[in-house]
């Protein structure tokens, strides 16, 4: 991509978002979220001072930030003198942690301009820069470049159909090239980056939310609505589902009233949660629950007529896997493909998904060590969870294998962060 390109994709993704702003939630966010930011950003880091080494994590939204959090709790615990400062450039990650006591400062990231870098790392002043997984910004990457400051990629990932290994894509090479170090998760990525000549700043770290996802299933508080709802039942718990999930899983929960069900929809606006109520014909929402008064005593339910619960909110999800018998992640039926498998494998869980997950290595891993099971169909979704409730050797024999395989690769964060200290990289 040349830079005539670049420029022009960043219009139209711009001129894109203003249309749809006034009917699409996320655009609309997105658009309001960046009005007046650099005039809010300056009078919030002024007031701040400057104490400290500033570090500056990006995350492209939600899952980037969970998969960095670990490393820059750590860098806290270690340098508690320090300023972080968050980004996100999309709204789902922004306005669920907008409010994470973590960080100092949680600020959008202004689309990628000349100026807008300029300006943005003018106001942050960051002693390093920790960039999550994706979401490269060539004017950004090349400012920080250009000034000399850190630039580590955490949990980074590469596969060969991307543009940095096409023909058109020397503007992403580039990009890589400004990063003084590059975290990457597998080997393959690391043999990939060696096709571009770029080795000795290149480290297989491993992947960080492996550390994440070990941190919550240790530190999770219980549930006692969630625990009332289960009732000593077998319970399903389907994460990060679409509408194409969900019509894999509806009749199975409707003819199964013995069981129960917790669906958690990737997307929880009225609309889709409406669609969930429809599909599944015996639910109540959390929030309803939740409103609905004494928690039954375990092993009874105050809502017989009640076998799937519809998870309305977020940030539940991580520690909702921990009550299941089976999990279920949503997302393999989708052109992206599987959500993350890793909250859920945490648990010594098994763990179904649809087919499409190519592009995401710890899917794959998890099927070949036995742990993850692959459908293609709501009938064999239907086989996969008949089979497991009534093998109990099999149950346990493919959950064992989920939580080995999770905590064979704890280890990434202290991978980078012994390396950004080994370096001195947070004096200031």
């Amino acid at each position: 991509m040349s830079i005539i390109f670049y420029h022009v994709f960043l219009l139209l993704y711009r001129t894109g978002v203003r249309l749809i702003s006034p009917w699409n939630r996320k655009a609309k966010l997105w658009m309001e979220g960046r009005k007046g930011l650099f005039e809010r950003m300056r009078a919030e880091l002024a007031a701040a001072g400057q104490a400290g080494p500033v570090i500056w994590m990006h995350c492209a939204s939600l899952g980037e930030f969970e998969q960095g959090r670990p490393v820059l709790e750590e860098l806290r615990r270690r340098s508690p003198g320090c300023r972080i400062v968050l980004s996100f450039f999309s709204p789902s990650g922004y306005t669920t942690r907008k409010d994470y006591k973590g960080a100092d400062h949680i600020f959008y990231l202004p689309l990628d301009s000349p100026g807008n870098a300029r300006q943005f790392v003018d106001l942050v002043k960051p002693d390093i820069v920790l960039w999550v997984k994706y979401d490269y910004w060539y004017y950004f990457l090349a400012e920080l470049k250009k000034r000399g400051i850190p630039t580590l990629l955490i949990s980074g990932i590469f596969r060969e159909d991307q543009p940095f290994f096409k023909w058109y894509g020397r503007l992403h090479r580039y990009m890589l090239e400004c990063f003084t170090h590059l975290f990457v998760q597998t080997d393959m990525s690391r043999l990939l980056l060696r096709r571009l000549r770029l080795t000795e700043n290149v480290s297989v770290s491993g992947d960080t939310r492996f550390d994440r996802v070990i941190e919550i299933a240790e530190g999770g508080e219980p549930l006692p609505l969630i625990e009332g709802f289960c009732a000593g039942r077998p319970v399903i718990v389907a994460g990060s589902t679409w509408e194409e999930d969900e019509e894999e899983l509806d009749h199975f929960a409707n003819t199964h009233p013995d069981l129960r069900f917790i669906v958690a929809p990737h997307e929880i606006s009225e609309a889709r949660l409406q669609e969930v109520e429809r599909l599944f014909r015996h639910s109540i929402r959390y929030s309803v629950l939740a409103r609905g008064g004494a928690v039954p005593s375990r092993g009874q339910s105050a809502w017989p007529e009640a076998n799937v619960l519809i998870i309305d909110n977020i940030g539940m999800l991580s520690r909702l896997y921990r009550y299941a018998t089976i999990t279920y992640i949503g997302g393999g039926f989708g052109d992206d493909g599987v959500h993350n498998v890793l909250e859920a494998a945490v648990y010594s869980k098994p763990v179904v998904f649809g087919p499409v997950i190519e592009k995401y290595i710890e899917a794959v891993e998890l099927t070949e060590c036995g742990g993850g099971l692959i459908i293609d169909s709501a009938l064999e979704a239907e086989k996969v969870f008949n089979r497991l409730l009534q093998n109990a050797e099999e149950l346990k024999e493919t959950g064992e294998a989920s939580g080995r395989y999770v905590h064979s690769k704890k280890g990434a964060t202290l991978k980078i962060v012994s390396y950004i200290y080994e370096k001195r990289l947070l004096t200031s």
